[in-house]
């Protein structure tokens, strides 16, 4: 079985939580008993998490050497020059090495679901959108390469996994792709 799930903003890639006070999980939306993440999201990124009841199929979906894209759409503090692009299709340099070469494009504003809380708002600094494609998953690797480039991360939302993809989902919804 495999099920793509809208994960909302600020809910854990998990079924439970020890923390005090316990944060929101996977077991609040009602999805198919047995099944679990296939890769993580982190607690305050949105969109496509795969779960799947099967072990091996999870591994093919996250290990980078099965090279499946993951594209995320994400707002970024600033406008993007073209050198800050560049650098972000060519690798960065984060502590715990290089990143793999990335596809990245400037998207106009995408029609997103409202985000609960809303990601701030100031006058004085601009923001902008990009969608970065990557076939590597590191902990935290988006926000810490638009963090090095001085493009700090606003929003974080990933639209696909190799050829799955979000879609019409919203926030909470899940379907059964497989």
């Amino acid at each position: 079985m495999l099920i793509a799930f809208n994960k909302p903003f600020n809910v854990l890639c998990q079924f439970t939580d020890s923390s005090q006070p316990p944060r929101a999980t996977l077991a609040g939306f009602g999805l198919p008993p047995d099944v679990y993440a296939a890769g993580r999201l982190d607690y305050d990124s949105e969109g496509l998490l795969l779960l799947t009841d099967d072990g091996g199929l999870a591994h093919r979906l996250t290990d980078p050497r099965h090279k499946e894209d993951k594209t995320y759409w994400v707002q970024v503090e600033g406008t993007p020059s073209d050198e800050q692009v560049q650098a972000l299709r060519s690798g960065v340099q984060l502590n715990d090495g290089p990143t793999l070469p990335a596809r990245v494009e400037r998207l106009e504003t995408p029609a997103l679901w409202p985000r609960n809380p809303p990601v701030r708002f100031r006058k004085t600094v601009p923001d902008a959108w990009l969608a970065i494609t990557l076939r590597e998953g590191r902990n935290r690797q988006v926000r810490r390469m638009t963090a090095a480039v001085g493009l700090p991360t606003l929003r974080l939302v990933r639209v696909s996994m190799g050829p799955h993809a979000l879609g019409d989902l919203q926030p909470g919804q899940w379907r059964r792709i497989g």
